[in-house]
């Protein structure tokens, strides 16, 4: 598949985010018979056979979602891949992705060849979420074949730096595939991520308040709650920054406004029942952008409204 492909398979230009514990293959079956780009962490497979189950359940249902509807077909799914040191999964769940030839595979704390030669081999795409100059030339440099430039404002693992930055210093030396992250949850921004010259939005924030999302109920509700505010961003509970729910950091019996700092060498993205995935389960990844979040709906009803979104958006630039 090539990026002319991915785009004429979307009725917007939308990735949703693979969301740790949250995505499951529900919500990326409505994503993507809705129309936008579906996703999950291969690691949310748990035990690690699951992660086959969840590639056939996907595979066969938007399958059978073409069949049924040719004039509307299904967008495509992807996988992601924790390539730090710490997930002993990843040749296991690579070989996987192969078997049943993922679409899209989207890799994150590390950069390989081999990974990305194995995508390539059944004609699959690989996209690299980068927070900085830096590691988006190294990921170009290891054969990826588009980023993901993740923002300040982005839910869970976040850089610091402005979109506009990020995005304009990009397209100076890359005119591949860009998709850009951070406080994205309307229509409206998914077109200004086009203008400034991103091919695609990355949304994950919004989707957690969907009703197929693997999210505590409370979650969803203090995202409708909250706003932009009520966002804190540290590296206390996994080594890396990142952008948390306050709420959810007062409710752990901390201060979110005096947190101490965290040691990245002890960062642990693997494939155990480790203190990250735990942190996260009782300490809530957000973004920036959830204070036009008003309500829980179907990740289709919220399809909907971005889509409605999006064309009213172009129909002020061109009115």
């Amino acid at each position: 598949m090539d990026i002319k492909t991915l785009k004429s398979r979307l009725r917007l230009p939308v990735i949703g985010s693979p969301l740790f514990i949250v995505s499951n293959p529900a919500l990326v079956i409505a994503q993507c018979t809705s129309g936008v780009v579906g996703s999950f962490p291969a690691l949310n497979a748990r035990p690690a056979e699951l992660l086959d189950e969840w590639l056939a359940e996907i595979t066969e249902t938007l399958a059978a979602w073409d069949r049924e509807h040719p004039d509307r077909p299904s967008a495509p799914f992807a996988v992601n891949q924790i390539v730090h040191k710490s997930n002993q999964r990843l040749e296991h769940d690579l070989e996987l992705c192969v078997k049943y030839q993922v679409p899209l595979v989207i890799t994150s704390l590390g950069a390989r060849e081999d990974l990305n030669q194995a995508v390539h081999s059944y004609g699959g795409l690989v996209m690299h979420d980068v927070i900085n100059q830096r590691f988006a030339h190294k990921a170009i440099e290891k054969g990826a074949d588009g980023l993901i430039l993740v923002a300040a404002g982005a839910g869970g693992h976040a850089g610091t730096q402005s979109p506009f930055a990020l995005v304009q210093e990009t397209r100076r030396w890359f005119d591949g595939p860009i998709a850009l992250s951070g406080s994205i949850a309307s229509g409206a921004s998914v077109l200004a991520a086009q203008a400034m010259g991103a091919d695609f939005a990355y949304i994950g924030s919004a989707f957690i308040a969907t009703r197929e999302a693997n999210a505590k109920e409370a979650y969803k509700q203090e995202i409708v709650a909250s706003g932009a505010g009520d966002i804190v961003y540290s590296n206390l509970f996994t080594g890396v920054h990142g952008n948390y729910l306050r709420g959810s950091i007062v409710n752990a019996g901390l201060d979110p406004d005096a947190l101490p700092q965290s040691d990245p060498s002890k960062m642990n993205f693997g494939s155990g029942e480790n203190e990250a995935k735990k942190a996260w389960r009782d300490i809530w990844g957000c973004g920036q952008g959830i204070g036009v979040i008003d309500d829980v709906l179907p990740a289709a009803e919220l399809v909907d409204r971005l889509a409605a979104e999006y064309q009213q958006a172009r129909a002020r630039l061109c009115g």
